[in-house]
Order: C-alpha cells, then structure tokens, then sequence
C-alpha cells in the first residue's frame, strides 16, 4: 500500500504554490514534512487528501489512479492545527460520530470506538464531554477521530502548535507509539527540526514549494543535499560564510585557517559556501585545530542552561547556541571558536560538496 505522486504540481491564479514533484511514501511509515511557514506543506497535504486538484501530474493510492477522486471517497483522515471536537458530545460519541455517518453497526461502532480510546489512552474519559479534558486529551480525541475510521492515510497538519510545551512532549512521545499502532502512512507537517528528528521515520524538507530532499529522517540531517536543505533543518538556521580550499588548508572568509580534514584530500581546490550548526559555535577553544572568528555581539537570548548569541561577522549575522547563561553586552567584541570536523562544504550551486565529517562518523 503505497501512495505515489508523480509530476505533481499545484498553481493558484498563476501563482505557485507547489512546483512538480515526485514523492512516494511507503505502507506503515512515518513521513515528516519540514519547512517554515509558507513553505508549501499544508498545500501538499490538501494534495494527498484530494482536498484539492493538482494542476499537473497524477496522484495513485493503492495503485489506483484517484487524481480526481473526492476526499469523501478516500480511506483519508487529516487532523489540523486548530483541533475541532464537537463539544456537546461525549468523548465517545465524538470518536463514533464518523462510524456512524458510515452506517457501521452498534456493535461494530463499540468495538470500533474502545479499541481506539485504548490506544490513545482515553478510555477513562469516554463519558466526559471535550471541554472538561486537558489540551493533549483534546487533541488525543481529535485523532482518535480521524483513526477510528481505520484511515490507510493520515495526515496531521502541525497538530501540536496550539499547545503548551509539556502537553506537547507528552505527545511527540505518544505519536509514534499511536502510529506504530495503527500500520497507516502517517504525514506529519511541522516548522520545527527538532519534532522531526524526535518523530524519526522519513522527513521530506520544503522550501517555497519545493521539496529539495527526501529520505530517512537522520540521514537528512547528518547529509543535507544542498544548503537550502542544511538550512531548513538546523534550528536556528545553518551558518554560512565564504571558504576556499587550497591543498591541504581551508581559509575562511579570507581571514581564519584550518587544516583540511583527511576526507576533503580528493575535493578540488576551489572556492565553497562552508556551513555550521548553532550549537557547534563555542565561546573557548577546545582543540588546536579550532578557528578563531572574531566577531561582534548583536543580541543575547538566555533560555536557562543556554544561551543563544546572535553574532555578526563582517556582514554575516550568525547564531551560536552555547552551553550556559552568557549575559554578554551587545556591541562588544567577542572570539568564537569551530572544529572544523562541523563544517559542511557547499558548491556554487549550493549542492553539497563535502559533509562534515562528524556526520559521516555518526
């Protein structure tokens, strides 16, 4: 059982929306669409739904060919943001409300409904009424809803952002437990790298329509294809600053020196986009390979153990995430320091040149 698009493309009054792809996503998997705002993933999900009409290619469910077929016609189940229970029911009667639009019998509706309610944990809850649950039962409702129809395609559209943060732990824990429960494809959109790293399976990344990659959720991470990948999965956004490689020596932005890593002796000697994560900036050198990049303190941000420090390098803004609270003043010059085992290499088309080599030992 598989969902296939093929040539995919969607364009509203002549603006688009979703550019063509290819995306196939496989029986009992967990796919994960990554992407900031307005990055094209609720837009391809109305796609899969059958919600909306792609304006090229074709959409196969099954093997079936259901590219015009109503949403009401596929086995689909989509739960949004804003979850929706209908508040004078029960629990249990919002979880039957969609077997019995289907005609199911009374005993295949309790059998239905008490299955559901065990696997997500709301069997204790069934006579209460919506409104007298927590946030996290509420939507566990909403996607008891959309499961109990036994749906070979579910698709959850960012359904953890309304929620508080421990509400949502508690379900980012439980989502892939419900999924390995229910054998469907699950499709779960979200702007956050750290949701998707967290949910495992496979992540698709977006960015303004496009998917620029597609595969196992860690090897996305550890292998972006190219920059725009790196950037949309690094929270905050990968850094970048100019590099050229010159035998066995990197120089960075024409003023920090490293030497080229074992794995970088084949690569030709030209001049790349180097990238670094947030959290491999440092405020103290702790090897003598590191580079030094002086810099200049735009902003702090103190989360408690951490600190984030927006920093700007010639006319670079970047973002470190370092271990610690760190109340530095804005405008004063600072040193950081990077392994440069954490760099990443880009060509001038931003298709990835070589990975860090951390990546390739993890």
């Amino acid at each position: 059982m598989t969902l296939e698009l093929q040539g995919v493309s969607r364009s509203v009054a002549g603006r688009v929306h979703i550019h063509a792809l290819d995306l196939t996503l496989e029986n009992g998997t967990m796919n994960v669409l990554l992407g900031p705002t307005l990055s094209g993933k609720t837009s391809l999900m109305r796609l899969m739904a059958g919600l909306d009409q792609p304006t090229t290619g074709r959409i196969h469910w099954q093997g079936k060919d259901v590219t015009g077929q109503r949403v009401q016609d596929r086995k689909v189940a989509m739960v949004y943001q804003q979850f929706i229970n209908y508040p004078a029911m029960s629990v249990y009667e919002n979880i039957a409300s969609p077997l019995r639009l289907m005609g199911k019998s009374t005993a295949e509706i309790d059998r239905a409904v008490r299955e559901t309610a065990d696997m997500l944990r709301l069997t204790p809850m069934l006579q209460r009424k919506p409104l007298e649950l927590s946030g996290g039962q509420q939507q566990r409702c909403a996607l008891a809803r959309a499961l109990v129809k036994g749906a070979g395609l579910v698709l959850l559209d960012e359904p953890l952002a309304n929620l508080d943060y421990k509400l949502r732990e508690e379900l980012r824990i439980e989502i892939p437990r419900i999924f390995e429960a229910s054998g469907a494809i699950f499709v779960y959109a979200t702007t956050e790298p750290e949701e998707a790293l967290l949910l495992g399976g496979n992540t698709a990344t977006l960015w303004e329509g496009r998917v620029t990659q597609f595969g196992p959720t860690p090897q996305v991470y550890r292998l972006p294809a190219d920059a725009q990948t790196a950037r949309v999965f690094s929270d905050p956004p990968m850094n970048f600053v100019p590099c050229r490689k010159d035998g066995q020596r990197l120089t960075f932005a024409d003023v920090a020196h490293a030497p080229a890593a074992a794995s970088l002796s084949d690569l030709p000697n030209a001049s790349y986009l180097a990238g670094f994560r947030a959290n491999h900036i440092t405020l103290n050198r702790h090897s003598g390979d590191s580079v030094e990049f002086r810099c200049k303190v735009a902003a702090t941000e103190i989360t408690g153990s951490e600190t984030f420090v927006h920093l700007d390098h010639g006319s670079d803004r970047w973002v470190g995430l370092v271990h610690g609270v760190h109340p530095l003043d804005a405008g004063a010059p600072v040193s950081i320091y990077l392994d440069p085992t954490h760099v990443y290499l880009f060509d001038s088309a931003g298709r990835l040149a070589a990975p860090a080599p951390y990546a390739m030992a993890a």
